[in-house]
């Protein structure tokens, strides 16, 4: 008696190989978002540096305040130095309490170049902690 057939055929075999095609078009589309934001993303960095959100001063146990002014003039502890002044007086600080921390408030409108200069002073007087003291921006009417 027969009641079907016997023979009984394979169903479809699962499919053991990745298609790669999805994956090279998500990463070529990636490389060409990359490729025209990157130059985008470069150019178009603006800094105020002397204003920022967490510009709220840190209590620090022992710090001495240098000012930068408009002009270059530094001024430590409210006393004008000149660069050679400067340098000294941060080495006696820096022998004295090498952990003393200082606190740089320099004027937005001083060139890069005279911060980088009164820093590298500190540096070799062998202070180590700078600290840098900026304002909050302004609140938004």
């Amino acid at each position: 008696m027969a009641f079907g057939r016997l023979e009984r055929t394979p169903g479809p075999q699962p499919m053991s190989d990745i298609n790669m095609t999805p994956l090279v078009d998500v990463m070529l589309v990636l490389v060409a978002i990359f490729i025209l934001t990157a130059p985008l993303l470069a150019s178009s960095i603006r800094l105020d540096l002397p204003r920022a959100e967490g510009a709220t001063p840190g209590a620090a146990p022992q710090f001495v305040t240098l000012v930068v002014d408009r002009t270059g003039q530094a001024y430590l502890d409210d006393q004008p130095l000149s660069q050679a002044a400067l340098a000294e007086r941060l080495q006696r600080i820096g022998a004295a309490r090498p952990d003393t921390e200082l606190q740089l408030r320099a004027d937005a409108a001083v060139p890069y170049g005279r911060v980088v200069e009164v820093m590298g002073a500190a540096h070799s007087a062998g202070l180590q902690r700078i600290g840098f003291v900026a304002e909050q921006p302004a609140a938004a009417p």
